[in-house]
């Protein structure tokens, strides 16, 4: 059996990449081919059913990439709530280059993404309110005030990367993560 040209973290990133910056309706399979290196043929071998199996795969690549180092982070226990959100957004900010990567629930809900990842993108945003949800009860906070802190928190976090990329002005993004450590003094 020949070596593979391309390992396979390094090869969803590379399809991330692409979805994030072409949706996935914008996405060709010649897209894919040439930002991974791989002929059409040998994606087709690595996702059998193709161009949907592979935003699949990012999407589950991305959802452990982001609870192993966001959620994981935000509600460690032993280390204060100031040095877990501290880290938890500059992880945030890896995650999205500053300000300058789409999130790729954007990216895969545009025109006909929507219906075929309906449930990946729903479940990924609840997972997202959840983790903020409960760094804010550890912080003592009421269940109520923990669940508006975290539903505003992502509302910002969207929002501020759609005008910074839309505007190529990444201290929106930058300020916004700033905003949301004084949120939750």
């Amino acid at each position: 059996m020949r070596p593979q040209k391309i390992n396979d973290e390094e090869l969803i990133i590379s399809i991330a990449k692409i979805f994030r910056a072409q949706g996935y309706e914008g996405t060709s399979l010649k897209d894919l081919s040439d930002i991974t290196g791989l002929k059409k043929a040998s994606l087709y071998h690595r996702f059998p059913n193709g161009k949907k199996e592979m935003a699949e795969s990012v999407l589950n690549h991305m959802d452990k990439w982001v609870a192993d180092n966001i959620f994981n982070v935000l509600n460690k226990e032993g280390d204060s709530a100031e040095d877990r959100l501290k880290n938890g957004l500059l992880q945030i900010g890896k995650l999205y280059n500053g300000g300058m990567e789409s999130c790729i629930f954007r990216a895969l809900s545009m025109q006909n993404g929507m219906d075929l990842f309906r449930q990946s993108i729903s479940n990924g945003m609840n997972e997202w309110l959840k983790a903020f949800k409960n760094f804010g009860l550890s912080m003592k906070l009421s269940s109520h005030l923990a669940e508006e802190k975290a539903m505003q928190t992502l509302i910002d976090i969207q929002g501020s990367l759609i005008l910074s990329k839309g505007l190529q002005d990444a201290s929106i993004f930058e300020s916004t993560l700033k905003k949301i450590a004084h949120r939750y003094r």
